[in-house]
């Protein structure tokens, strides 16, 4: 398994690199000053941090991956998008 991110303080702290380590992930940084190597991932998290994680304080991971599913569903399920002709993305797709 791999992750690729960019190298933000998050992502090159020893935490993290224990944290994959311990799970046999490998972490593949893009260059750095390059975020168009990466960017489905670069659009999906300001999306998700402008959407709910900058509106909401979350005390267990739990509570955040819940909220996260139920967002997602939204997102792709029911939000009216403008360039679907108001559909949802899976409904125009």
């Amino acid at each position: 398994t791999i992750i690729r991110c960019d190298n933000g303080p998050e992502f090159i702290s020893h935490e993290f690199i224990g944290w994959a380590r311990k799970r046999a992930i490998r972490i593949e940084y893009i260059q750095p000053g390059q975020p168009q190597q990466n960017a489905y991932i670069e659009r999906f998290n300001r999306t998700a941090r402008y959407s709910w994680v900058s509106k909401h304080l979350f005390e267990r991971l739990d509570d955040v991956q819940d909220y996260a599913t139920r967002w997602l569903w939204f997102y792709n399920h029911e939000r009216p998008h403008k360039a679907n002709g108001g559909k949802p993305p899976l409904k125009a797709a």
